[in-house]
């Protein structure tokens, strides 16, 4: 079980969104450290003990789970050197952070946000969810309403036109559009405090596993056939 963060990890992100500087976050790094990342760890595995039961392909070593504190300026205008939230992703396994349907979660100041989906599908990987979901709709948005009862409507730009390749009069012409598939939600940030914290956490991603298969599949499918054909 996880007991929740120490009160002294809201305090760290709140000091350092008001104080976001190398010369401020150096002499606390040790607070840092064992407030807020030793916990984080607590939390990523025992979420982990949790996905074996609905998700064991989102199993992920808390080394890989959880994001760097560091903001990564080079291409950015803020030039704020640390993120003043605390996060964590559950990919699924073989694939990188970000090119997978996953799960995912972070702390604030301002609040706990849980979310799942595909978020930033490259090329290849939309092409093939939106196919497998011209195809799969009334399964996807079964799952989708579902999972809407706890986390709001499925979020994600969308195009004005229907890609190209796909019919404009498809049913599932709302879905094909998207350029990604998430929900997201936000719980108050004294949650974090709480030890409902891991079970809120994980009833939403356990809501939420129905419709990550789903995004995933024609991904695995792909992954497959790429690995046989470089047999």
């Amino acid at each position: 079980m996880f007991a929740g963060f120490p009160p002294e990890a809201l305090k760290f992100l709140r000091s350092l969104a008001r104080n976001n500087r190398r010369e401020w976050f150096q002499p606390r790094k040790e607070i840092f450290e064992t407030k807020v990342k030793a916990p984080m760890t607590e939390l990523v595995e025992a979420i982990n003990a949790e996905l074996v039961r609905f998700a064991p392909d989102h199993i992920t070593d808390p080394k890989k789970a959880v994001y760097r504190i560091y903001r990564d300026t080079r291409f950015s205008a803020d030039k704020t050197p640390y993120k003043t939230h605390f996060a964590a992703i559950f990919p699924r396994r073989g694939f990188e952070r970000h090119s997978s349907a996953g799960f995912y979660f972070h702390i604030s100041p301002t609040a706990v946000a849980v979310a799942m989906g595909a978020y930033m599908p490259g090329p290849q990987d939309l092409f093939a969810i939106r196919t497998w979901l011209a195809e799969h709709h009334r399964e996807f948005n079964a799952a989708s309403k579902a999972l809407g009862k706890i986390m709001g409507e499925l979020q994600g730009d969308s195009l004005a036109r229907s890609p190209k390749g796909f019919d404009p009069t498809h049913p599932a012409g709302d879905l094909i559009r998207r350029k990604a598939w998430f929900f997201a939600s936000n719980l108050p940030p004294e949650t974090a405090e709480s030890p409902k914290l891991l079970s809120e956490i994980v009833k939403r991603f356990r809501a939420a596993a129905p419709v990550i298969a789903i995004l995933n599949a024609p991904l695995d499918r792909a992954s497959r056939r790429a690995s046989a054909d470089g047999l």
